[in-house]
């Protein structure tokens, strides 16, 4: 997928307003900005952002619920924003981003202060294990750990209604072979739309 096809996937999939996309470049201006004084992002993929990074985000919200008031979206170990930011951006679900490095906590708070998007997304600057709990709807982790150590950390902020939506690149089935059977049968794989070769685990419960 090139960038403009990307764009164009993005436009055609989700009508982003005017608005919604100059908050998009607003992103990507502070996320280049930022790379010159911290890692964020590989350099190999920053000249393929709208591909490997924004759409590869964007492409879970075709397995997620249609977002109403009031409902959590938890994504762990957010990083450089993907997928928590985009999802605050595209959606009015309310998005908690847990993130523990300082740095990408304050380079975090700094996007969703410039974007106008507090009042439906925060960042919480801790581990997950000093987290307390609340029931999400959705839970997203794109690079946080292994999926059995993943769900043992984040089990408690599901309930049997939540969606789960793990980008697992070329290990997703490897990885959903390691779970127990009874964990196995909560999810399936998806192709990804950004790398025919990786997987998306999407979940329930």
């Amino acid at each position: 997928m090139t960038e403009e096809e990307a764009q164009a996937w993005l436009r055609a999939e989700y009508d982003v307003s005017r608005e919604t996309w100059q908050r998009l470049e607003i992103f990507i201006a502070l996320l280049r900005d930022e790379m010159q004084r911290q890692n964020l992002i590989s350099k190999a993929s920053a000249d393929s952002l709208w591909a490997r990074h924004i759409v590869d985000s964007a492409q879970l919200l075709r397995y997620a619920p249609a977002p109403e008031a009031g409902q959590t979206w938890l994504d762990l170990g957010t990083g450089a924003g993907f997928p928590g930011i985009i999802i605050a951006i595209l959606t009015p679900y309310h998005v908690h981003m847990v993130e523990s490095r300082k740095r990408r906590v304050e380079f975090l708070s700094h996007v969703i202060a410039q974007t106008g998007i507090g009042d439906h997304a925060d960042v919480i600057g801790d581990r997950l294990e000093n987290v307390e709990s609340f029931p999400a709807d959705v839970i997203s982790a794109r690079a946080f750990a292994p999926l059995e150590r993943l769900i043992a950390l984040s089990h408690r902020f599901s309930t049997e209604n939540t969606v789960w939506l793990l980008p697992k690149g070329k290990n997703a089935v490897r990885e959903l072979k390691g779970l127990s059977p009874k964990r196995q049968k909560m999810f399936h794989v998806e192709h990804s739309l950004t790398d025919p070769n990786a997987g998306i685990l999407v979940g329930k419960g």
